[in-house]
């Protein structure tokens, strides 16, 4: 059996594990999914461990995707969410960027700076105002046709959305009820409402292709997570 593992913390109420490993089912792989609590002082310890352990591969969730990113031999930009395990070294991805691809925009109000926003800037097309508590606060999607919340931030509405905006909200509910931002934008009308679901569908079906070399199987991965296929 092939395994692949998320390294996080905490990553107890994750549903990739449920989306990754009915994938493998769908498609005929005899292969494993499994999160893995990781300190941050463990990273490197944990990857190197993987690596020579016979993983294909990691996902990468907070706090560690800029880390994670450092430890490569080779990476796509300073924060990445998968890595494959290829001959001996650690090649780092951003499939995060998957979660905004085709999304038309000018002017971006993106919360959050930490490994998220990092992984999903260089995909995010016009201007982008970065707002965080360590910075510009509160965030003022005033003018803006896109608002991102790429924070884990579930019951605070921490900008209210507009119908001419598309709003993706990273965050989710291992319950699959909305969050308060993706609660309020479908109530506002928004044009387009990515929740932290769909981003998860998006970004997974990317990193199973990159550890498998298969397409994914994306009716299976959505239907574990209960949306329609």
């Amino acid at each position: 059996m092939t395994r692949v593992a998320l390294l996080g913390r905490p990553v107890r109420e994750s549903l990739s594990p449920r989306m990754q490993n009915a994938a493998f089912e769908a498609a005929g792989l005899d292969w494993e999914y499994v999160a893995l609590e990781v300190e941050p002082e463990a990273l490197e310890e944990t990857v190197r461990a993987l690596a020579a352990g016979g993983y294909a591969g990691a996902n990468v969730t907070i706090p560690h995707k800029q880390a994670a990113a450092a430890l490569c031999d080779e990476a796509e930009g300073e924060a990445v969410n998968t890595l494959v395990f290829s001959e001996g070294r650690v090649l780092g991805f951003n499939t995060d960027k998957e979660i905004v691809a085709g999304i038309e925009t000018e002017r971006v109000c993106l919360i959050g700076a930490g490994g998220a926003a990092q992984a999903l800037l260089p995909a995010l097309p016009g201007e982008v105002r970065v707002f965080s508590r360590s910075g510009e606060w509160p965030p003022d999607g005033s003018g803006c046709d896109l608002v991102v919340n790429a924070t884990p931030v579930r019951d605070e509405l921490l900008v209210q959305p507009r119908p001419e905006q598309a709003v993706v909200d990273l965050a989710y509910r291992a319950d699959g009820s909305p969050t308060a931002l993706v609660a309020a934008a479908r109530e506002a009308g928004s044009r387009l409402v990515v929740d932290g679901l769909e981003a998860l569908v998006r970004q997974g079906a990317a990193s199973f292709e990159l550890w498998t070399g298969v397409a994914a199987p994306v009716g299976a991965m959505r239907s574990a997570l209960g949306l329609d296929p």
